[in-house]
């Protein structure tokens, strides 16, 4: 035997002492004929002595073995009652070797797969979550039994225990677990958040995953659950920028890419959504990126959507909705059904109207508010919201005299253009200065000279 060293539940390091695979390798078989007859209590209490014998001598692989036998026979007599007791009492035995409790929780969750009802399948997680909980060499098995818990917990309706349950776990943290298995433990968290309409704690999950980990191609469909997840987050906050940027990424997926009826949905999606968010610079970035995508061709009407934006020209809100209206309403976003759907038909309608403002800002210094409400085809009050709004978002410069019924544009200036302006009119107020300064000297000299 050479020299082996385990580690205790308590994290103390021990060597072994003694190998009892000859004695083991002795007593399981005659502990299984003598449970098959009938006597599993005698079959178990006849292996107590040699498990702590292997235990105290440090043996992991034989204390191992007889524990995965004690379960293994109390499952093939099918005697549930006693495997959960066993469970209990082998994993509280003092200096218990973590090696050994490692495997007889596994050999519990394998025999859990084969429980032949619901009631005992609770009954054996709840006896191996309570064996596993605290302990950090068998977080991945209990990661897994929470799980199988959280799914029965859905099926029966119970969504908010289900969601409860499996957010205990920060498997962000498992160093054992493989990313994959954590990435697919982060979306069923996101995914139970929204089922409870909890769009924070889904909005927070969601940053504990790394996009990197999608540039694997192996993780492709971890992507797009993820990304679909995070759409369901932004529509509920009407995020209309990041519902376009998070098609986007489903878009440039290679298996999307690769299938036409899955890319031209994704598409489209970005354009609507695209055209859906407020201008900006990002924004007007992603536009202009957008139109020059190859595959656009292939869905002429949203494409000449998109290009609507690009230009500058008005667009009467009448001409609009009949010409885009019924391929926007036949989308789910656009359900008028739907109160999300209503509210982005009537978002659409706004964006219209902002493009609208911003193209008369680029060709009209000075216009009667009744004019631009009429070409706005608005109430004055409303179209005075929407300059507002626009105005304090520094999309336009302008300014209404409501007295006048005027409304006065200004070409938006850069801060460099701004500073250039300010030194050439400090320059000419100082130059003017200098000459005032200047004549009020002569003056002063020529009256010397006459006195």
């Amino acid at each position: 035997m050479g020299d082996e060293y385990v580690a205790d539940d308590s994290g103390v390091i021990r060597k072994q002492e003694e190998d009892y695979t000859e004695q083991v390798d002795a007593a399981l078989p005659a502990a299984v004929a003598k449970a098959t007859g009938g006597d599993l209590t005698g079959a178990i209490e006849g292996l107590l002595p040699l498990e702590k014998k292997a235990r105290i001598a440090s043996d992991s692989k034989s204390t191992s073995r007889i524990l995965e036998g004690i379960i293994q026979m109390c499952f093939d007599v099918q005697n549930w009652d006693a495997m959960c007791e066993n469970l209990l009492l082998l994993s509280k035995r003092r200096g218990a070797l973590k090696m050994a409790i490692t495997k007889m929780v596994q050999k519990g969750c394998e025999c859990l797969e084969k429980a032949p009802s619901k009631e005992i399948t609770l009954k054996v997680i709840d006896t191996l979550r309570t064996v596993t909980a605290g302990k950090i060499h068998v977080e991945v098995e209990r990661a897994r039994l929470t799980m199988k818990l959280s799914k029965i917990k859905e099926a029966d309706g119970d969504i908010a225990d289900a969601a409860d349950v499996l957010q205990e776990l920060q498997v962000e943290t498992f160093g054992t677990m493989e990313r994959r298995e954590k990435v697919e433990f982060i979306l069923e968290q996101m995914r139970l958040g929204l089922a409870r309409k909890d769009f924070i704690r889904t909005a927070i999950l969601s940053k504990k995953i790394s996009t990197r980990y999608f540039k694997d191609e192996s993780a492709q469909d971890l992507k797009l659950r993820f990304y679909q997840l995070n759409i369901q987050v932004a529509l509920h906050e009407a995020a209309y920028l990041d519902v376009c940027k998070y098609n986007r990424e489903i878009f440039d997926t290679p298996s999307v890419q690769a299938d036409e009826e899955q890319w031209k949905p994704a598409l489209r999606d970005v354009i609507v959504f695209l055209v859906l968010s407020p201008y900006d610079n990002e924004q007007a970035d992603l536009v202009a990126r957008v139109a020059q995508e190859s595959k656009i061709d292939q869905i002429p009407a949203f494409k000449k959507l998109l290009h609507k934006f690009i230009t500058k020209e008005i667009m009467p809100w009448q001409s609009v909705e009949k010409e885009f209206g019924d391929d926007l309403t036949q989308l789910a976003h656009f359900d008028k059904n739907s109160d999300g759907g209503k509210k982005r038909y009537e978002d659409f309608r706004g964006r219209v109207v902002e493009h609208n403002i911003r193209t008369m800002a680029n060709y009209y210094t000075r216009i009667s508010s009744k004019r631009l409400a009429a070409l706005l085809e608005l109430p004055e009050e409303q179209t005075e919201e929407f300059l507002s709004t626009l105005v304090v978002k520094h999309t336009v410069v302008a300014k209404i005299n409501r007295p006048a019924g005027v409304v006065t544009f200004r070409q938006k200036q850069d801060a460099a253009a701004i500073l250039e302006e300010w030194s050439a009119s400090t320059t000419a107020l100082m130059r003017q200065v200098d000459h005032a300064a200047h004549v009020i000297e002569k003056e002063q000299m020529a009256l010397k000279v006459n006195n």
